[in-house]
């Protein structure tokens, strides 16, 4: 199960204007931190509008009728059992639809702090009335919120998969990985996955498959899944800037990543299992 399989919840981003209720939720960040209750199950739950009366809040999105809202004021105190947790650890959190609200309620909150100015004038740039969007009303600039699309590559070898592991100087991120990269201008998603292999460990590929998409809101990327098998030689020649280690390793030895919820684990998970041949 990945962060975005919520149903049968239903995740509504449409934006739109609205005035919260006194159920409503408010979701507060400072830096990479979210304001939180987490019980020892680690059920999480956030602040609700009837609790914090006087905030400055602004509209995100809906998970069914459970409506989210952006604080927007100066940084919320810890209150009550209420306390500040790095986003991260939405991954491991439950109710699913909650964290998964969350975490995406931390990626617009991210953009509207790098919109503040206009890109093309300098001007300050206001919040649209009609759609999520920032505007200048000095140049007419319209900015949208950011998506970065990605792949990740489950590079195959018979029985064995390429895992690779990250540099500390480039992600802190210290558990086995895939091959990952993001798309370039002019490039398809399968240029990427042949670009990005062929950069990290050195190696050529054939039969790339599409398997699944997830979007990843703790980056801001859009990861699209590819499957493929090695191309001749399968000796690893290591991009040692970014990674610390590429190995292939055998379905049997692949650590059971089932309890984690992004594209990479599941993605593993399918071929650890057998489901990927």
């Amino acid at each position: 199960m990945m962060l975005q399989d919520i149903a049968p919840c239903v995740f509504h981003i449409e934006y739109r204007k609205d005035r919260p209720g006194d159920q409503d939720w408010l979701l507060c960040f400072r830096k990479n931190e979210i304001l939180m209750a987490v019980s020892e199950e680690g059920m999480l739950t956030f602040p609700t509008i009837r609790e914090w009366k006087e905030a400055a809040y602004r509209y995100l999105f809906a998970v069914d009728q459970m409506k989210y809202y952006l604080f927007t004021g100066e940084t919320m105190p810890e209150f009550k059992n209420y306390r500040y947790y790095s986003v991260r650890d939405l991954r491991h959190l439950r109710p699913l639809w909650h964290a998964f609200a969350a975490a995406n309620g931390y990626r617009l909150w991210c953009w509207y702090q790098s919109r503040k100015f206009c890109g093309t004038c300098g001007g300050k740039l206001e919040h649209s009335e009609t759609e999520r969007a920032m505007c200048c009303p000095s140049c007419g600039n319209v900015e949208y919120p950011v998506i970065c699309p990605s792949v990740i590559v489950g590079v195959k070898n018979g029985e064995r998969l390429l895992l690779t592991r990250y540099q500390a100087s480039h992600s802190p991120y210290r558990n086995y990985a895939l091959v990952a990269g993001y798309v370039e201008t002019g490039e398809t998603a399968e240029d990427t996955v042949r670009r990005e292999v062929m950069e990290e460990v050195g190696l050529k590929v054939k039969n790339i498959t599409y398997y699944k998409s997830q979007p990843w809101p703790f980056s801001g990327a859009f990861l699209m899944g590819f499957f493929c098998d090695v191309d001749g030689d399968d000796t690893i020649s290591l991009e040692e800037e970014e990674l610390s280690e590429a190995v292939w390793m055998k379905r049997e030895d692949l650590p059971d990543r089932s309890g984690d919820v992004s594209l990479t684990s599941e993605m593993m998970e399918q071929f650890r299992l057998g489901l990927v041949q």
